[in-house]
């Protein structure tokens, strides 16, 4: 699996669990694992988003070895 298809995939499920939040806050329910469950996803999509965002610097750095070796 490729890590944008998971970086996607964790975006829906953080969207998801911050509707579950929103809707549990207008319900006024009081449950602190529901402000949680936003945490479980998030961490994840973080990591996989600053990997995604420092790529092509990471690629164009690789490039200018390769191009100094040749």
């Amino acid at each position: 699996m490729n890590i944008r298809q998971i970086h996607r995939w964790l975006s829906i499920a953080f969207t998801l669990a911050v509707i579950a939040n929103i809707v549990a806050m207008t319900m006024q329910i009081q449950a602190v694992w529901i402000g949680f469950l936003a945490l479980v996803p998030l961490i994840p999509l973080l990591a996989t988003g600053l990997y995604l965002f420092a790529l092509p610097y990471l690629d164009r750095r690789s490039g200018m070895q390769r191009e100094a070796r040749s």
